[in-house]
This record gives structure tokens, C-alpha cells and sequence, in this order.
């Protein structure tokens, strides 16, 4: 939708949410409560992988306080996981991840509930842990999943068998001939740790059971619509018995986008006719909760001589844990992703997610993104300069144009990369003289996808005059609802946005809506509203035409009227219209949008869940580092990132989102890593996993570049996860331009660079 947008879009408006919010009056999940409710609590297996023996709760059952505790037997037949039904609620005959819950206990106090857990007897019998990707494909792997071939599995999904949970491969092109005929052929491979969302807020729900079997679940969740369907699912509970309300959220990432606590409460409440919440500590999120996989990353790329990109050939084995989750769609964004936004004359990509003794990992702000773009655009850094072309020229000779085709076959338009590099490169001051010793500067390109799928939203006229946003859409700490989505819906009406009320969020209440993922809620949400928002004034100027005594089409609305364009004194206050209104039983605007899907040669990808990017933005990030030679730390001296937005709604949302996501992006590259031994987390907390400080950034200098789409409402971009996947990057090659060594393992911590100054073969 490409209409000119209303004086409300371009501006920095506050956030409708943000008076209730910097005053402590905003209600998050964990702060909501119910009468009479009790507290859940979850006990854990210790073991990576065990075979279950046998299960007692006599003693857990004894606490004063505790109402129920279930186990495995109690959940016969519950399988969660959206794509490969392979995670019981409750471990039935084995563990396959410490932390694994066992039991789940209801009581009148968490202290109660917790001193149950401690009591519930387990025997178990050790099996072989499988901790790496490596292990998992030896031949005489242990198989972590033996009944495999019997769970439901999506459609689309290719299963190998063994420990593979899903396979992915992108054919175009006769790779082998370029690689025959190449001046140049580079082969690296990279490795990438797990990295946790860490937000502040943990998982946490609330469950009631009415007398006919409703239940209403409160629960800080992005996709509420996705888990009233996860948890029909999960539980055989028809959708018409649910309902899902979001409380606020205290943070996402992409880590609320499946059912997690809800579950435990749902069937907690049914048994004991009570309201159950389950809040995780910060230790459960870190060890049982769903985190970035980690990856191992192998590349192959064909190189003409003057840096024309011809082929190129990878692999990469995502760690998915000991489930599923999200991970078949993170393997299919591998495919276009280690693409990198360039042309290509073949490709011959292969990706995989694969079963390993540790929690299920999920999605996380671009799922599967950096890992890929870490890899790809540290390999682009090792080819320019081993042929002697600066890496902006490469990077500039070989991106992505307007009519050339994406990975898969599609075509690019509104194609911003030249644009984003150029802008990048001027505020680095890329040319200038060289940045001395052990300083470096770092390039990386990206590109991303703007999630389509349906939208819906009412706009409502109350009889006083007062205009209500209902939108399926989540808030979930962007400004996307609160303030994007409010802009333009108020926009559209001729209002001012802080005049406009939002009901979002509640499957009882609000139209469908896809949820908070894949930068898709300004675009989609964005789109719904002014759906609503024309159909309802539609509505208005019938009403106003017949009161006025002319065609609905002469009529114009603005500053609290309906005008007639060429007679001003012809006029009726909305309020009038708004009762006129309300004695037809109110008015009520409906509108829906759906992204049109992207074409592209469905006969080049195998088992990929995502074929193309709708919508695609680009990005370049660009950085300035030191390196001290005494001990390795590195010190990140600028930040540049010039991201394509599409259309600025929201000046100061859209520069927040960059920036959080540079600095998430920037933790991944120098600090976060979940360590594992056995498949055990070592740090489950924050003083041991570590998280970027205020002193580790530096000012994070945003560029944000207007390359309008198509279809976005006034021609607007996905922005919330492009700028997560560029850090990692970005900073390798800047700490390779420093050192002349090049980094091809994250975190770039000092140790690691210390040894690769010591001497080739020594980085750990």
C-alpha cells in the first residue's frame, strides 16, 4: 500500500504504553495474579540422557500444601514441538537433556512446590550423551530419538533418520563445472556457540479451568493465536475451549513464540479446579528454555580472478538440542541466508538440524541468520584480501541489484544494498589512511525477510467519539503496536495518536492475528488497520451523506469533521456521526491483510519450510576495533549500521530496534556463550553467561535508509531483527584487518585472539 502517508508517519510519537510503563503501573506477566491461585513448580532430570526406571511422588505428596504432582504416566500422549511432534510434556521413559521436567507439582506456595520437586524419587539408568553435532553423526551414534519414524511429522520436512531432525538443500546452477573452471576456490569452516535470548522476564503463566471446561490462560507470549493452537495440540483441547490472553512482556526475541510454561498450568488447573502459575527461575531459562542453536558452518566458493563471485558449495549443521522446536524453519533460512545478498551463477547448499544431548533450541531475533552471515561474509573478508581487493570493492562489485534474482529465484526490487554499503563506508570513513597498529575496520552485508501471513483488525467508533484499535497483534516491547501501528491507524483516521485507545492480544476478544515474529507486525498489522480504518470511515461518510444531503464520495474527514471538499460549511462533527451511530447499534471497521507469497523456483530448495524472502531490507554494518597485543581484548571503537527500513513510521522505535539488535548482535560476537559439558550448562546465570555492559559498546551510529517496498503500508520494511545478524561479522573482519589473523570461532574472546597472536595453530 503505497498511498501517501498522513502527517503521523515520519514523526517520533511516544508509545501509548509508555506512561503505565516508566511509571510501574504496566502489568507483566509476572506481576499478573488470580484468586485463589496456586503456584506450579517443575522438577528437573539431572541427567543428559537416561532411561526412566521408575517415578515416586509419595514424598512430594506428603509437603503440607501441595495439591497434586503428575508425572509422565498422568501425560500419556501429550506431545509438543510445531513441525516433529517429538517432546513429551513430561519425560515418560527417558531424558534427553538435563533439566528435563519429570514432574510437575501444584501448591498453595512456591516454597512448597519447590520442596516437593526436591522429593520427587527418580530411578534412572545412564545412556551415552551425545554433546556435539559430531557426535550425533558418528556412524555408531546413539540414536537420542529410537522411535523417530513414529512421530507426526510436517509434510515439507525431509527426515534423514538417525539423530537428523530435518534436512534442507538449495540447488541452481552447475556448481560443479564453476568450481572446475575457477580461477580461485576458498574452503573454511566456522564455529558458532548457543547463545541465550536472555530476556529480562522469563517464561511465566497463568491457567483457570471455568465449570464448562474453558480454559483462559494469561501468559507473556508473542503468538497467542499460535499457542491457543499449540496448546489444542499439545493437550486435544478443541480451540473453541481456549482462550489466550497476553499479559505484558517482558522481553521475547523470537524465545516466546511456542508453548512453554502454559501447558504445566492448563493441566495443573484441570486437575485441582484451581488457577496454577508457573514463573521459571532464571537458571530454568538458561538450561531448559529454547536458545539460538549453535552451528558448525562449512564453505566452498568458486572465485574469478577480478572477485566475481561464480559458486559456492555449504554446510551447516545446526545443533538442535534434544527437540525440535523451531528448528526446521532455521534450517531452511540457512539456505538464503549463506547465500549472502549477492549474485550467483550456482549454489549448492545443504542444511540440517540435528539431535544433541542439551535443551531444544528455538527461535531467536533472525533465526539461524548469523550464524550463516558470520561464516559467509568472514569467508567474503579472507577473498578479498588474498586477492588483493579491498573488501568494499568485492562486496560492491558482486551485491544484489534491482531485477537480479535472490537465491532461490526470485526477483529482487527495491533493492537497497549498493545503498546501505555506500552510506556505511562514508560514516566509517572506510578510505581513509589505515587505522594503524593492531586497529582494524570490519564490513558485513545482510539482507532479511519481512514475515507475511494474515492479519486482521477492527477499529471501533464508540457513541462519544472515541476511536478503539483491536488488533490480534502483540506488543511485545518494540513501539510496533503501541506506537507504529497506532500511528498509522490514526493516521488514516485524522486523529492524533495519543487519542487513540488499543485492545490487542486476546484470542477471546481481538481478530487473528500471526503474532510478533519475523519483523512482520508494522507491515502486517500496519496494513489490517488501514483496512479497518477505511472501511469504518466508509461507514461514517454514509451517514454523513445522508445527514448532510450529498454522496459519500464528496465527503472528506479531518480535525474532528466530515467535510464536504467543495463546500466547508457543509459539515458534521464526528461526534455527531459517532451517536448517529450508536442508535444503529455502533460502528465497527474490519479489515485483514495478507502479504501476497513471493514466487520464486520452488524446483531449486528441498524440505525448506521458507523459499523466499517477502518484503527483503539490506543492511551493512561497519565497525572500528583495537586489539591490545599484551593480552588479545578487543576493544569495539565505532559502530556504524545503515539498515533499509522502507518507510520511517517512527524515527526514535526505529533507531531503538537497530540499536538493541546491533548490541544483541554484538554480545553474540565478543561475549555469549552457553557453555556445555556432557550437555550440562555451566553458566546458567548472569554473572557467569556474559552479557554486553553500557561500558562494552560504544555509541551505536544508525543510518536508517528509505528504500520504500511495494506493499508496506507508505511503503515501510521489516526492521526488528535485520540488525542481530551483522555484529559477528562485522567484528571478525576487523579484528582480522588488525591482527591479520583471521577469526573464524565466536566469541571473539581476548583469550582466543591472544593465542592467534602467539602463533598459527594455537586459537582455541
Amino acid at each position: 500500500m503505497t498511498a501517501p502517508a498522513p502527517d503521523t508517519v515520519g514523526r517520533s510519537v511516544g508509545r501509548l504504553d509508555g506512561g503505565a510503563k516508566v511509571t510501574g503501573r504496566y502489568e507483566y506477566g509476572v506481576d499478573a495474579s488470580r484468586p485463589g491461585m496456586l503456584w506450579a513448580r517443575l522438577a528437573r532430570s539431572p541427567h543428559a540422557h537416561a532411561r526412566i526406571l521408575s517415578v515416586d511422588t509419595t514424598a512430594a505428596l506428603a509437603v503440607p500444601g501441595v495439591r497434586v504432582v503428575l508425572t509422565g504416566a498422568d501425560t500419556l500422549g501429550y506431545l509438543a514441538s510445531r513441525y516433529v511432534r517429538d517432546e513429551p510434556l513430561l519425560a515418560l521413559d527417558r531424558v534427553r537433556y538435563p533439566g528435563e521436567p519429570v514432574a510437575a507439582v501444584a501448591a498453595d506456595t512456591q516454597e512448597a512446590a519447590e520442596a516437593a520437586c526436591r522429593l520427587v524419587r527418580v530411578e534412572y539408568e545412564p545412556l551415552p550423551v551425545i554433546s556435539s553435532v559430531e557426535e550425533a553423526l558418528a556412524d555408531d551414534a546413539t540414536v537420542i530419538h529410537p522411535d523417530w519414524a513414529s512421530y507426526w511429522v510436517s509434510p515439507i520436512i525431509r527426515r534423514p533418520g538417525g539423530n537428523v531432525v530435518s534436512h534442507a538443500s538449495l540447488r541452481r546452477g552447475d556448481t560443479a563445472a564453476l568450481f572446475e573452471s575457477a580461477d580461485h576456490v576458498f574452503e573454511d569452516t566456522f564455529e558458532v556457540p548457543m547463545v541465550h535470548q536472555a530476556s529480562l522476564e522469563g517464561r511465566v503463566a497463568i491457567a483457570e479451568v471455568d465449570d464448562a471446561g474453558v480454559v483462559h490462560v494469561w501468559s507473556s507470549h508473542q503468538y497467542p493465536f499460535g499457542l491457543r493452537q499449540d496448546i489444542s495440540d499439545i493437550l486435544h483441547i478443541p480451540l473453541g475451549k481456549i482462550r489466550v490472553t497476553v499479559t505484558g512482556v517482558g522481553g521475547g526475541f523470537g524465545g516466546k513464540l511456542y508453548a512453554g510454561a502454559e501447558p504445566y498450568c492448563i493441566i495443573l488447573a484441570q486437575r485441582t479446579g484451581r488457577p496454577v502459575k508457573l514463573r521459571y527461575t532464571r537458571e530454568e531459562e538458561m538450561i531448559a528454555t529454547s536458545p539460538r542453536m549453535g552451528a558448525t558452518v562449512r564453505l566452498r566458493t568458486a572465485v574469478a580472478a577480478d572477485g566475481t563471485l561464480l559458486a559456492r558449495e555449504g554446510w551447516i549443521d545446526y545443533d538442535s538440542g534434544a527437540y525440535s522446536e523451531s528448528s526446521p524453519g532455521v534450517v531452511s533460512v540457512g539456505l538464503l541466508t549463506l547465500a549472502g545478498p549477492y549474485r550467483w551463477q550456482a549454489l549448492s547448499i545443504d542444511t540440517r538440524a540435528i539431535y544433541t544431548n542439551k535443551a531444544g533450541c528455538g527461535s531467536y531475533r533472525a533465526p539461524g541468520a548469523p550464524q550463516a552471515v558470520f561464516a559467509g561474509e568472514s569467508q567474503l573478508d579472507r577473498i578479498a584480501r588474498e586477492l588483493g581487493i579491498d573488501p568494499l570493492r568485492l562486496r560492491l562489485h558482486n551485491a544484489v541489484r534491482d531485477g537480479d534474482l535472490g537465491p532461490t529465484g526470485q526477483v529482487l526490487n527495491n533493492v537497497s544494498l549498493v545503498e546501505t554499503l555506500q552510506a556505511a563506508a562514508d560514516r566509517i570513513d572506510w578510505d581513509s589512511a589505515g587505522a594503524g597498529h593492531l586497529r582494524g575496520k570490519g564490513l558485513s552485508c545482510t539482507w532479511w525477510t519481512t514475515t507475511g501471513m494474515p492479519s486482521s483488525a477492527y477499529v471501533r467508533m464508540d457513541e462519544d467519539g472515541t476511536f478503539v484499535l483491536i488488533t490480534g497483534a502483540t506488543e511485545i516491547g518494540t513501539g510496533a503496536v503501541t506506537a507504529g501501528v497506532a500511528q498509522i491507524c490514526a493516521g488514516e483516521l485524522g486523529i492524533d495518536p495519543a487519542d487513540l485507545k488499543i485492545v490487542s492480544a486476546d484470542t477471546g476478544t481481538t481478530p487473528y492475528d500471526f503474532g510478533a515474529q519475523g519483523s512482520r507486525t508494522l507491515v502486517q498489522a500496519g496494513n489490517a488497520a488501514i483496512a479497518a480504518a477505511e472501511d469504518l470511515k466508509s461507514q461514517m461518510f454514509d451517514i454523513a451523506a445522508a445527514k448532510l444531503g450529498c454522496q459519500a464520495e464528496e465527503l472528506e474527514m479531518s480535525d474532528g469533521e466530515i467535510r464536504h471538499t467543495n463546500d466547508p460549511e457543509l459539515s458534521l462533527s464526528v461526534s455527531d456521526v459517532a451517536r448517529l451511530g450508536g442508535t444503529r447499534g455502533g460502528l465497527l471497521g474490519r479489515g485483514s491483510y495478507e502479504q501476497p507469497p513471493t514466487p520464486y523456483d520452488a524446483d531449486s530448495v528441498q524440505g525448506a519450510m521458507i523459499g523466499a524472502f517477502n518484503i527483503p531490507s539490506f543492511a551493512t554494518h561497519a565497525c572500528e576495533v583495537s586489539v591490545d597485543g599484551a593480552t588479545g581484548e578487543v576493544t569495539l571503537d565505532r559502530y556504524v549500521v545503515a539498515q533499509d527500513v522502507g518507510r520511517v513510521v517512527n524515527p526514535r522505535y526505529c533507531e531503538g530496534q537497530v540499536t538493541g539488535g546491533a548490541v544483541q548482535g554484538i554480545g553474540q560476537a565478543m561475549f555469549e556463550e552457553i557453555i556445555h559439558r556432557g550437555g550440562h550448562v555451566m553458566n546458567p546465570n548472569f554473572t557467569d553467561y556474559k552479557l554486553p555492559t553500557l561500558s562494552d559498546v560504544p555509541h551505536i551510529e544508525t543510518i536508517l535508509v528509505e528504500v520504500p517496498s511495494d506493499s508496506g503500508p507508505y511503503g515501510a520494511k521489516g526492521v526488528g531483527e535485520q540488525a542481530i545478524i551483522g555484529p559477528p561479522a562485522a567484528i571478525a573482519n576487523a579484528v582480522r584487518d588488525a591482527t591479520g589473523h583471521p577469526i573464524q570461532r565466536l566469541p571473539i574472546t581476548a583469550e582466543r585472539v591472544w593465542q592467534s597472536l602467539r602463533g598459527p595453530g594455537t586459537a582455541s
